[in-house]
């Protein structure tokens, strides 16, 4: 059935504010809601087949919802509900590595432009997930959402990772990679730790030295004032 010749309706919540009114074989725009202004396009092509279908354009998180198409002519009338699910694929991931911290290295990953809120993961070089030290996600005035986590990574374990950032509405993912060297982890240098232990032998040796010295000293100066007192008794 060709729809040429009929009234095509696409409205949210009240019929007569619409978001897009076809009619009289061309679009009508009085009347239609301010916030769809020259965002909407009934595609024409197939409307001899009876196909009506709307595009949004410059779609917003505010445009998610249920829409009513309304079509009806003298003698035929047909509605349907569709519901519009928003949906927004974020920036490539970010790693950046951020110093040592608990005897491995700080490694974080950010991205942004995300709708709904991405699904996070690390995971090792065989796919397994890892889990985060931290994560936090913020929204920002334009709805989208932006995040970052963070992973500690010990040297001689997964130190070839990735994070991974997923849209669960498009069932689509952004995937970055790294490789941790083993220059980068913190090392304890073998010569260092032994002048540590010389020093600490070192110092507790002349402190040793210096407290028998002293006792020595104090004994001597005893002995003397007692060899004096007995020889004053004696003269």
């Amino acid at each position: 059935m060709s729809a040429a010749n009929m009234e095509v309706r696409w409205f949210r919540s009240e019929f007569a504010s619409f978001v897009h009114l076809y009619r009289d074989g061309k679009d009508q725009y009085d009347g239609q809601m301010p916030e769809y202004w020259r965002r909407t396009e009934l595609l024409k092509a197939g409307l001899t087949d009876g196909n009506v279908p709307l595009r949004i354009l410059k779609i917003t998180r505010s445009d998610e919802g249920l829409y009513l198409c309304f079509v009806q002519d003298n003698t035929f009338y047909g509605e349907t509900v569709l519901e519009l699910r928003v949906a927004g694929l974020g920036s490539a991931p970010l790693i950046s590595v951020e110093g040592h911290q608990d005897g491995g290295i700080r490694v974080v990953c950010q991205s942004a432009g995300w709708y709904p809120e991405p699904e996070v993961l690390w995971k090792d070089l065989n796919g397994r997930h890892l889990p985060s030290l931290s994560e936090t996600t913020s929204q920002g005035d334009n709805g989208l959402f932006e995040t970052e986590t963070a992973i500690i990574v010990k040297e001689h374990s997964n130190q070839n990772l990735s994070c991974c950032l997923r849209n669960t509405i498009l069932n689509q993912e952004t995937e970055a990679a790294v490789y941790i060297a083993d220059l980068f982890f913190p090392r304890v240098n073998t010569w260092m730790v032994a002048l540590s232990v010389i020093l600490v032998v070192l110092f507790g040796f002349i402190g040793l030295t210096v407290y028998l010295i002293k006792m020595k000293g104090k004994y001597q100066r005893e002995k003397y004032t007692v060899n004096k007192v007995f020889f004053l008794i004696n003269k």
